[in-house]
């Protein structure tokens, strides 16, 4: 069965085809910067292992047509992977935001979408995106199943003492103010990967996404608990760009004293804050390097980043009543063994004991980093989204 996926952001369509229920990918590419000059597709196939990657430069107005550019680069040429749009069963599209209406992945009705459109206050930047891409796509693969998996629908099992605020009721009865968390789809893909792996399925696992957005869960049975991002992804851990979790006291005096605007507040604490302003960059590599140059402020940055993880560690083993598996995932948390040192150090007191050398040699596969002699085993698992949202379409389907 064919399967394409797609992972649309503001101005970007990530996509990926399966052949379920392989977990390889047949392709893949990126369309960037849609409606902006200097729009690129890069698209890549991967005959018999191997990979081959074709770039294009032209300007490409909307996603509608970011979507027929792809599908001219699925059916045309000498590596063309189906003939027609009909030899696609079915689209798994990632949304953002599916609220409390949506707890799993969802065959995609007129009834779906108007829910999804109710939704686009929750989700200004991305639920409006990802149901344009559904209509263009509907279009331009008129015979496939179009299936929606939400970013939230894994947090859907958090209990209400966690994703109730302390403000009075009817905020959350009337404007569905809560907890909704997101990166779900990540943490259901890498907590499912450490349980078949542990063979404990009543494992209790603190999965830690560390990307440009970043994320931790506490899983008990499988199921998320607790998150930290909240009613929107603003909240927890220090990010790239994000501050994270701040004193609402500071949004209250910069509007008073410094007469800051609810859209220079946004700014920001969305795109000006986290490494970026503390370190000086968004990238953690730019950041790690700073920091090895001697820079005060990068060295800063490195240390609440890791704090702020350490924190959550301890407030979740509290929640759990225990761990028995700490996942590291995507591009920090795969990547940056620094990073992963940093936030294990001093943490033996809730059995979480680092080896320093099979974390400096992880190769980017599953890998256990603990000491033989750890009673909490640490995972660095690859996150793959996109083939999560496949498998999840895949198994609705049949």
């Amino acid at each position: 069965m064919n399967i394409l996926v797609i992972n649309s952001g503001s101005s970007s369509i990530k996509y990926q085809l399966f052949r379920m229920p392989s977990n390889l990918p047949v392709c893949s590419g990126l369309v960037e910067r849609i409606g902006i000059e200097g729009s690129f597709i890069k698209h890549s196939v991967f005959p018999d292992g191997a990979k081959l990657s074709i770039e294009k430069d032209a300007f490409i107005s909307n996603h509608g047509e970011g979507l027929k550019q792809v599908l001219a680069l699925l059916t045309e040429g000498e590596h063309a992977v189906i003939s027609s749009p009909e030899d696609i069963a079915a689209v798994g599209h990632r949304v953002v935001h599916g609220g409390e209406h949506f707890s799993g992945a969802t065959l995609i009705t007129e009834g779906v979408k108007q829910q999804i459109k109710k939704l686009f206050s929750l989700a200004p930047l991305h639920n409006p995106v990802n149901y344009k891409c559904i209509e263009f796509a509907e279009q331009t693969f008129p015979q496939a199943k179009q299936i929606a998996v939400f970013d939230t629908a894994f947090h859907q099992s958090i209990p209400e003492k966690a994703f109730r605020f302390a403000i009075p009721e009817w905020y959350y009865k009337e404007n569905g103010i809560r907890v909704y968390g997101f990166h779900g789809t990540s943490h259901k893909y890498v907590s499912e990967k450490a349980i078949n792996w542990f063979n404990k399925p009543k494992s209790k696992i603190i999965s830690i996404h560390l990307g440009n957005g970043c994320s931790i869960t506490a899983i008990n049975d499988g199921k998320s608990i607790d998150t930290s991002m909240g009613f929107g992804p603003l909240s927890g851990l220090m990010m790239g760009t994000r501050s994270g979790d701040i004193d609402p006291s500071v949004i209250f005096h910069l509007m008073e004293h410094a007469g800051y605007s609810l859209e220079q507040l946004s700014t920001l604490l969305n795109k000006q804050s986290g490494l970026l302003g503390v370190g000086g960059s968004s990238d953690m590599r730019d950041v790690n390097k700073l920091a090895a140059e001697g820079n005060a402020a990068a060295k800063l940055a490195l240390s609440v980043y890791a704090y702020r993880i350490k924190k959550f560690i301890g407030a979740y083993a509290a929640v759990l009543n225990g761990i028995d598996l700490v996942i590291f995932t995507a591009g920090v948390g795969e990547n940056d063994s620094e990073m992963r040192a940093a936030v294990c150090e001093q943490l033996d007191y809730l059995g979480i004991e680092l080896d320093l050398g099979k974390n400096r040699n992880y190769k980017g596969e599953l890998t256990d980093v603990s000491t033989d002699s750890s009673p909490v085993k640490i995972l660095i698992i690859p996150t793959n989204e996109e083939f999560e949202i496949a498998n999840q379409s895949f198994n609705l389907l049949q």
